[in-house]
């Protein structure tokens, strides 16, 4: 009995001594495996205002308890925004560190080399002009009917942006919310499109008609086209008025000559009825006279 007791504290400790053994080397020698996430990093050094493309990150795996506060956990996150700080090659990328989609910072970075960007109000609602749509310019001179002029000025245009464009911390108002009723499209141009845009909005109305987008076509009359246009039937009439040869093209009287339409004639007043009339008599001569 006292050696079968002797036995089994034995084992015991043996076992003891195992367990023992294999903890210590767990913690000690044994590599000890953390629990790992993937993470978004940069494969290469990137400049302030880089417009991020799927090639210019990759995931890694990440310690979980070292992880960096923001970081971006998959790369749709972070394509196509703008980094508003350096990166370096390796560096996990933060989305406090981006530009929002649609923010001012995410826009320019969109601009393609030797081109520029330039805002023109419409006043068109219909929502048929969208980002990348592409256009033509038109351009109104104004003017009474016979000085009215519309020309094509760019052709085959990319359309940037559409809409009011939120500056960083602007909260939406009632007032901006508005302004999108008008929308405000941002064109991009080589810089002399740039500048006969710029020259159009101050001298008249412009305005765009969209076309479609795999039509790169130039039309080849794009010179000014007046309301000879409007109505064949004016056409001669409307040449001679620039003349002189029919009165002046702006007296509305010649308009409405050279439009073909009645004139209206003016009815003479109803003659009103003497108020008195007065018989006068001059020997053998009978006059009448009357009063109004």
């Amino acid at each position: 009995m006292d050696r079968q007791k002797k036995l089994l504290i034995f084992g015991a400790a043996w076992v003891s001594a195992i367990l023992l053994t294999w903890f210590l080397y767990a913690k000690t020698v044994a590599p000890h495996q953390e629990r790992q996430v993937s993470i978004v990093v940069a494969t290469h050094d990137m400049p302030l205002g880089t417009l991020l493309r799927a090639s210019d990150v990759k995931l890694v795996r990440y310690p979980e308890r070292n992880l960096p506060k923001g970081v971006a956990l998959e790369p749709a996150e972070v394509v196509n925004r703008v980094i508003l700080f350096p990166l370096n090659s390796g560096e996990p990328v933060a989305v406090s560190k981006l530009s929002g989609v649609t923010s001012a910072e995410g826009v320019s970075a969109t601009i393609e080399p030797g081109y520029r960007a330039v805002a023109v109000q419409i006043t068109d609602t219909s929502g048929l002009i969208q980002p990348h749509s592409r256009v033509d310019v038109l351009f109104t001179h104004p003017g009474n009917m016979a000085e009215a002029t519309t020309s094509t000025i760019l052709q085959n245009v990319k359309v940037l942006s559409v809409g009011r464009m939120a500056q960083p911390g602007e909260k939406q108002t009632t007032q901006s919310a508005a302004a999108t009723r008008s929308p405000i499209i941002t064109l991009l141009l080589r810089p002399d499109e740039a500048q006969k845009l710029e020259l159009a909005k101050n001298e008249g109305r412009i305005s765009l008609s969209l076309r479609n987008p795999l039509d790169a076509t130039q039309a080849a009359n794009t010179g000014p086209m007046s309301t000879e246009a409007l109505d064949p039937m004016i056409d001669r009439r409307l040449a001679l008025a620039k003349k002189g040869r029919v009165g002046n093209p702006e007296d509305p009287a010649v308009w409405q000559d050279l439009l073909g339409k009645p004139k209206e004639e003016k009815k003479p007043d109803p003659e009103k009825p003497p108020r008195a009339v007065i018989d006068v008599y001059h020997g053998d001569k009978h006059v009448q006279e009357l009063f109004k």
